[in-house]
């Protein structure tokens, strides 16, 4: 794309449709007079009056509490400059997006027209009192240095300065994870700053609270090296001037341990780089283009760990990482401000969180294979869902142990639950189904181990213990693909169409042959047919070689369904199977049935459908509350469409009085409560939350768990399979590596669930 095609693209995204980027969205109904009424006059009197006898009652009946200013008067933005305050407004538009984005924030925009430091300072603190905190924003130093500590001084809110303290944070949990890769003490690094703004000074005040000592750093400007002979230094200058009798980058890079770029682009030549010790860290982190080319630095020395602020390379430093999660973690505590403990409680869960296992979806994110803790990804990337929950109560905690917090939190666990639940990121029925499959982990068969997404999804279940993989395929083409996603494990991998399987394709086909040699199968065919995956996996769990298995990814779902139910059939007094999935809506989980495997479903199979449903939800540890839904509500039409769901809800009322379970009812009323209570007062739903729908047909179910999942974005664990005599769980076509993952925790609570019945039963005989 051309630059001028760049352009044109970023001013109509800005422009089109609606200018801006941000914009108010009531909270409160608005429909009514009445509703007008209580949120104005008279009723916003009350709210008022209640404020005035205690003014902490703002955060119980006013939005401060959630509500941040992004404050600047235009004087330093980005790599523009002293653009003024209205040029300023988009950058400060687009940091109230990614506050709201990321942490759930609500954001004004401040522009204030005044480069004076005392009226600045007086225009903050007369709007203050609207907010639950203040991020400064593009103000040039040195003013900005006074502008905050004189904030942090006058108000009882959280003041930050994000130029400063976002990218002194992220880049010093980088650096921490850099020291430690490269088998470095930070107390003997020898630190080269390029740059003395207002990054620059709160990055090196930041190292030196990490460890780094002041005698071995070496700060530059744009007149070079900063020493303490040099006349008219601002005190932040002086602060890091060094006694060292050199004048240049080039003298001070050598030997140096770390480059830290805050400045200009390509004043690092490949010459200084190899002047550094052995194992350089170095970040370029000046944008948009870095102090020296990612390209070019990695090509100079094979040894560096490299950072920058770009996204299209490795180890970028952002301050997303870090101002919206301070911030959620400060607001929720009720914070007087963001001290140093909290700053560096941020610096200490990043670099944790760097260390730790990286999710599939953020591997998907950044068009990697496998993510990984070394010199490419020493810190978080942006788009980690884990930010959220791990980020804000490390700053939240250190606010409570610091003495700054005027809220307590007492279950942290469910504060992370809230954390998660803000972005529609509810992950807690998924961290239980993982946790169980870890307490007894099963032997799992991928039958389609040769396809790379399945194979990524068997490496996560083995390396975090949910699941222990067999792997089916062309054994040199999963290896192939096991050495580039570095999947070095002893697992067993086995080709049904080779040699060297003979002697178990010859059992199998015998047990087979035995089983169906009555229904036209001969001994030959069954041989043919261990040959093909599908069946070869399902008599492998059929004779207790595999606790159960997962296929679908690549062929159709009845193609696989048909040797599942050949060989392994139905559980002992289950008539019918049918399919559930799990959908992780705004509105929490919600389970659809069947939307897989019946097509027409009769009465009594619907009754048995809700029956199985029931059971698979309390499997989450979840009461069961369901719908059978129609398009009709309790007996309105008497067409045999409505008349069956409604005899199956009659069926299950009389013989299972226990479930809570009420149909026939559309889906608009079986999900909204007061609608149900409103016009239906006597159903068993009232006052209840429906988590699973039964739906009449495949086609309405097939197409809302479609539906569901695309418009909505609602992710989906399923389908899962109902009613099978040992653990088999058939994919959707091309499921993704959290599904499938999801999938295997499922076959393997399954098994875990089916042996815990077999040993009841053995002990009652």
């Amino acid at each position: 794309m051309s630059e001028e095609s760049k352009r044109r693209e970023a001013l109509i995204y800005h422009a089109k449709p609606t200018p801006g980027k941000i914009k108010v969205v009531p909270t409160k109904k608005y429909a009514s007079q009445r509703d007008l009424s209580l949120a104005y006059s008279p009723g916003v009197a009350e709210p008022c009056l209640e404020i005035d006898k205690d003014v902490d009652n703002v955060y119980r009946y006013t939005s401060k509490g959630n509500l941040v200013a992004v404050i600047s008067n235009g004087t330093a933005v980005l790599g523009l400059g002293n653009i003024g305050p209205e040029a300023s407004k988009p950058v400060m538009e687009g940091k109230g997006l990614l506050f709201k984005i990321f942490a759930d924030i609500d954001v004004f925009d401040i522009e204030v027209d005044t480069e004076n430091v005392d009226e600045f300072i007086k225009t903050v603190k007369n709007i203050a009192p609207t907010f639950g905190g203040i991020n400064l924003e593009d103000i040039k130093a040195p003013e900005a240095f006074e502008i905050e500590r004189r904030l942090k001084e006058e108000l009882d809110i959280p003041v930050m300065h994000d130029d400063q303290h976002g990218t002194a944070i992220i880049s010093a949990a980088a650096l921490l994870n850099a020291i430690e890769l490269t088998e470095r003490n930070i107390e003997d690094a020898k630190i080269v700053i390029s740059g003395a703004g207002a990054a620059a000074i709160s990055c090196s005040r930041l190292y030196q609270a990490c460890g780094a000592k002041k005698e071995n750093m070496v700060m530059l400007d744009s007149k070079g090296v900063i020493r303490d002979d040099r006349d008219n230094l601002t005190p932040e200058k002086a602060e890091f001037a060094t006694h060292r009798k050199i004048d240049t980058l080039d003298e001070a890079m050598q030997d140096a341990d770390v480059f830290i770029g805050l400045s200009m682009a390509n004043i690092v030549t490949p010459n200084m780089l190899l002047s550094m010790a052995k194992d350089p860290i170095v970040f370029a982190m000046a944008n948009p283009d870095p102090e020296i080319k990612y390209d070019l630095a990695i090509a100079t020395r094979d040894d560096i760990i490299m950072a920058t602020g770009r996204s299209d390379h490795p180890n970028q430093v952002n301050n997303v990482l870090g101002f919206p999660f301070i911030f959620r973690g400060a607001l929720d505590v009720r914070a007087t401000a963001i001290n140093e403990e909290m700053k560096m409680a941020a610096v200490k869960a990043l670099a944790r969180l760097a260390k730790e296992p990286v999710p599939e979806q953020v591997n998907v994110a950044y068009g990697e294979t496998k993510l990984t803790f070394g010199r490419d990804y020493i810190i978080p990337k942006p788009f980690d869902p884990r930010l959220i929950a791990q980020v804000p109560p490390a700053v939240a905690k250190a606010a409570i142990k610091s003495g700054v917090a005027k809220k307590t939190i007492k279950d942290w666990e469910k504060y992370q639950d809230t954390l998660l639940e803000r972005l529609g990121s509810d992950n807690k029925l998924v961290r239980l189904l993982l946790n169980r499959a870890k307490l007894s982990p099963k032997r799992i068969v991928f039958a389609e181990a040769d396809q790379l997404d399945v194979l990524k999804a068997a490496q996560i279940v083995h390396e975090e213990g949910i699941a222990i993989p067999i792997l089916l395929g062309r054994k040199e083409t999963i290896e192939e693909l096991m050495e580039s996603i570095e999947f070095d494990a002893d697992i067993e991998i086995i080709d049904p169409k080779t040699e060297e399987e003979n002697p178990r394709k010859n059992k199998y086909a015998k047990v087979y042959w035995e089983q169906r040699k009555r229904r036209g199968v001969t001994y030959y065919s069954a041989q043919r047919l261990m040959r093909e995956r599908n069946y070869f996996a399902a008599m492998m769990v059929n004779e207790g070689d595999a606790d159960g298995l997962i296929s679908g990814y690549s062929r159709s779902y009845p193609t696989v369904v048909k040797p599942m139910l050949e060989l392994i059939g139905m559980a002992p007094g289950v008539s019918k199977i049918a399919t559930t999935n799990l959908m992780m809506t705004k509105r929490g989980p919600l389970f659809l049935s069947d939307t897989s495997i019946n097509i027409d479903p009769s009465s009594k199979d619907l009754a048995k459908i809700a029956q199985m449903t029931s059971k698979v939800i309390s499997l989450f540890g979840l009461s069961p509350v369901m719908a059978m839904v129609s398009y009709s509500n309790f007996g309105s039409s008497s067409n045999e469409k409505a008349s069956k769901v409604r005899e199956a809800v009659s069926y299950l009322h009389r013989y299972y009085p226990d479930m809570v379970v009420d149909g026939e009812l559309q889906t608009d009323f079986a999900l909204n409560d007061e609608m149900l209570k409103e016009k239906f007062p006597f159903s068993k739903l009232v006052g209840k939350k429906v988590n699973a729908l039964i739906f009449p047909n495949l086609d309405a179910a097939n197409i809302t768990y479609k539906l569901l999942k695309q418009l909505n974005e609602a992710d989906s664990i399923g389908p899962i399979m109902m009613g099978m005599r040992k653990p088999v769980h058939i994919l959707q076509l091309g499921a993704s590596v959290d599904e499938i993952v999801n999938m295997t925790a499922i076959a393997v609570i399954d098994a875990q669930q089916k042996e815990k019945y077999e040993k009841e039963n053995a002990r009652k005989k």
